[in-house]
């Protein structure tokens, strides 16, 4: 008698994991693109922000891709690090932005191409995000799981900064768009926070 199941293989997961990180790539490479032209045509504090962490969720993605194509533990914490690392580089960048904003009174201009980009690009995050949680857990791999909160943050971000955009649209509220971008802090700390925990958590397994 043939015995089958439905539960994916290693390599089947690898493989799932590799084309949710290139989906994530193709996406935001196109929105680095959008947003810088979108924040520039605005003046939009929120739209650089957003741009400025696309560009964080690309380096994340690549460190995926590259720690899958090699599960080796040495591999493993070194990519938790710099994932770390990269949330505390735009924490420092969305921060100084927006308190610079906030500080001389930019007001940015209402910006339809930044609210549809945006509203897509929730969307399109949440769905990958969920994708690469349940990936990782199967695969039990911390660092596709830590790399899908960064893509859960993207899409809270994107959430964030299309109010903002379009209380600023709607309502002349111009303040909303630097406090818009200051929403991710809070998320980018505490992940970065997890990733390091992870990386000293995988050190001891090795240890032991």
């Amino acid at each position: 008698m043939c015995l089958t199941t439905d539960v994916p293989s290693n390599h089947a997961l690898v493989r799932r994991g590799l084309r949710l990180e290139y989906l994530t790539l193709a996406w935001n490479f196109v929105g680095v693109a959008v947003l810088a032209y979108g924040a520039w045509r605005a003046r939009s504090v929120a739209l650089a922000g957003f741009g400025f962490d696309t560009i964080v969720e690309i380096g994340a993605s690549a460190v995926v891709i590259w720690e899958l194509t090699d599960l080796h533990q040495r591999r493993r914490r070194r990519a938790l690090r710099w994932i770390g690392a990269s949330f505390i580089v735009l924490i420092i960048y969305v921060v100084s932005l927006s308190t610079l904003a906030l500080a001389m009174g930019v007001r940015p201009d209402h910006s339809p191409l930044g609210i549809w980009w945006t509203a897509a690009t929730a969307l399109a995050m949440f769905a990958l995000a969920a994708g690469k949680a349940r990936t990782g857990r199967s695969l039990n791999n911390a660092v596709l799981v830590t790399e899908g909160r960064v893509t859960f943050v993207d899409a809270l971000l994107a959430v964030a900064v299309l109010v903002g955009l379009a209380l600023n649209a709607a309502l002349g509220w111009w303040w909303a768009d630097p406090l818009a971008a200051l929403v991710i802090v809070y998320y980018a700390q505490r992940e970065a926070r997890e990733a390091f925990a992870h990386d000293r958590s995988t050190l001891t397994e090795g240890q032991e």
